[in-house]
This record gives C-alpha cells, sequence and structure tokens, in this order.
C-alpha cells in the first residue's frame, strides 16, 4: 500500500512539473545566450560567430555573446560546450578538427562527439583551393602533378598546422593522385602564405578566404578548387573532378552544438534561427565577401555528416599514420 501511495505521490509530483517544464522552454532564451569559439578573437571562425549570433540575438530577443576558448587544436572550445549544462544558455562553434578529426588524431580527447553534444546544424563551409607560387612551372593541375612526379618528394606543400584539413586533404590527394610531397607545417594560414609568395613553399592547400586577396592581386596562382562545384569566388577555377581526380574533396566545414540532452525544442529553435539567419542578404553577402559559403542544415543532417566526416578522414589518419599530442 506504502508503495503504491508513492508511486502516485512521485506520478502526482512529475505531472506537476511538467507545465513548468514546458513553460520554460517555451520563455527560451530569457537570459543572455553565450557562444563559444574554439578559435581567438579577429578569425574567420569569430567573424562568423559574431554576424550569425547578432542576427540570431535580433531573432531570439536575447544577445548572444561570443567567448574565445581557442587551444589544444579546438579541443578546448568543444570541451567547454560538452561540459556546459544543457539549459540552451551555452552553444557554440565546432568544425571538423573539433569532432570529426581530434578522435583519431589524439590518445585523449575529453569529450566523445557521438554522446557529448547536441548538434543544432550547419553553419558554414571554407573552401580550399590549391594554389602555387607563380614561378612553379605548371598552369594547371595536369602540369602541377607530372612536375610532381619528375620530382618525387621535393616539391613542398604548406599547412596551417599538423593534422588539420589541409594536411589531411594534401595526405589524400598524394595517395589518389600517386605523388609524393614534402610536408611543411606553419602556425597559421598568416606565416604559411608569406613563404609560399617568397617562394620557399611551392604549393599550398588553403581556404578561400585566407589567400583570395593574394589570388586576385596575382602573387598565387589557383590550380583547382577541392569542392564537388566550383566556388562563387573563383568561377573560372575548376574543380579536381574537372581537371583529372575524380572523388577527391578537401574543406572546412564548421556547425552548431550545444551539451548533450539539450531539449528538443530548444533544439528546434535554435535550427530554425541559425536558418534564417543564414538566409539573410546581408549574412550571405558578408560571407561571400569573405569567401565563406552558408550550410545550413537540419540537426539530423548535420549528425549524419559529422559522422560520414569523422569515419572519412579517421581512415586517412590512420592510413597516414599521423598521431598528434594534445
Amino acid at each position: 500500500m506504502q508503495s503504491t501511495r508513492r508511486k502516485l505521490t512521485l506520478g502526482a509530483l512529475s505531472l506537476a512539473a511538467m507545465p513548468w517544464r514546458a513553460q520554460a522552454q517555451a520563455a527560451y532564451p530569457n537570459a543572455p545566450v553565450r557562444w563559444i569559439v574554439p578559435f581567438p578573437a579577429g578569425g574567420g571562425t569569430d567573424v562568423v560567430a559574431r554576424l550569425l549570433g547578432q542576427a540570431m540575438g535580433k531573432a531570439l530577443g536575447q544577445a548572444v555573446v561570443v567567448e574565445n576558448k581557442p587551444g589544444a587544436g579546438t579541443m578546448i572550445g568543444g570541451d567547454t560546450i560538452a561540459r556546459a549544462a544543457a539549459d540552451g544558455y551555452t552553444i557554440g562553434t565546432v568544425d571538423v578538427s573539433t569532432v570529426a578529426l581530434a578522435p583519431s588524431l589524439y590518445a585523449k580527447v575529453p569529450y566523445k562527439p557521438e554522446k557529448d553534444f547536441s548538434w543544432i546544424g550547419g553553419t558554414t563551409v571554407f573552401p580550399f583551393v590549391l594554389v602555387v607560387h607563380p614561378d612553379v612551372a605548371a598552369r594547371n593541375l595536369g602540369e602541377l602533378l607530372a612536375l610532381a612526379r619528375a620530382r618525387s618528394g621535393e616539391l613542398k606543400y604548406a599547412t596551417p598546422g599538423a593534422g588539420g584539413p589541409n594536411h589531411l586533404g594534401m595526405e589524400l590527394l598524394q595517395r589518389t593522385a600517386g605523388i609524393k610531397l614534402l610536408h611543411v607545417p606553419y602556425r597559421g594560414d598568416a606565416p604559411a602564405l608569406q613563404d609560399l609568395m617568397g617562394g620557399q613553399v611551392e604549393l599550398y592547400l588553403v581556404n578561400t578566404a585566407a589567400s583570395l586577396p593574394y589570388i586576385r592581386a596575382g602573387k598565387l596562382r589557383p590550380i583547382a578548387v577541392s569542392m564537388a562545384r566550383r566556388s562563387a569566388v573563383l568561377p573560372d577555377v575548376p574543380t579536381f573532378a574537372e581537371a583529372g581526380v575524380p572523388n577527391f574533396e578537401a574543406y572546412a566545414w564548421q556547425g552548431l552544438a550545444a551539451p548533450a540532452g539539450l531539449p528538443p525544442a530548444i533544439v528546434q529553435r535554435l535550427n530554425t534561427e541559425l536558418n534564417r539567419a543564414l538566409a539573410t542578404d546581408e549574412v550571405k553577402q558578408k560571407l561571400a565577401d569573405m569567401g565563406v559559403e552558408p550550410s545550413p542544415t537540419t540537426p539530423e543532417a548535420f549528425a549524419r555528416h559529422v559522422a560520414q566526416q569523422a569515419a572519412q578522414w579517421g581512415g586517412v589518419i590512420r592510413a597516414a599514420g599521423i598521431q598528434l599530442e594534445g
């Protein structure tokens, strides 16, 4: 009898709590929302987060405050998101490195992407373009690959750091095209681009946002875009498939995530406002000016994308024997 009464009492309390929970979710948000960015202030990811946060904040009726948490290959930012309360007041940018590469690159990752995040949706894609110094004797991909085979292991390619999508993209290209190149890692795009323009390295698979000003100034020669379609900011540059290397894609992508267990109603609200922000003319124009493409998705589609990318690049990492220390 006592057990029955206890069950009834617990059931009544649970039912009584349901309207309060529903009301709390319906009122969301009633305080500022924190947006974690796993990179320093001033970079492309930070600019995109502030742009989207401002647009979403207007729609949500609350300020969206960007907080930069750089370091450890974006894992500090990812861990900050994963450890926050699942109430919708901490969200943040995750990128290909945070949730698709880190689990295969590092022996210790402080979170598990498949269980520690709620996926909100895709935000942006940073297309990559293979560029060379103007003195390199190759005006197209076929000529560049022929040069690489003739000088096997001699041509040097830059990356903004080991283990990133630029590095892995070049590892994949070497296996796909049957060539051998020499990897020269830098600490970011800026020094890598300076050495490329100075002739210390010959080629670089780099995002269009960083390289576009130098391409337009004639300081770098674009060879091919590593996307399925041509870039709107480089319409005359062929894709790798068009240039003779099919089934090769490499690019940086980002999305919005929150801690695991975020109520579905809040996930849907954030996804709706994110996609609305990405669809505005102002946001689309500012992204285009940066050489960045909007990438709106449903939460489910973004979850599938994360899993697919983790599987694909995990295979490349293992084949190349790349292991980094966090």
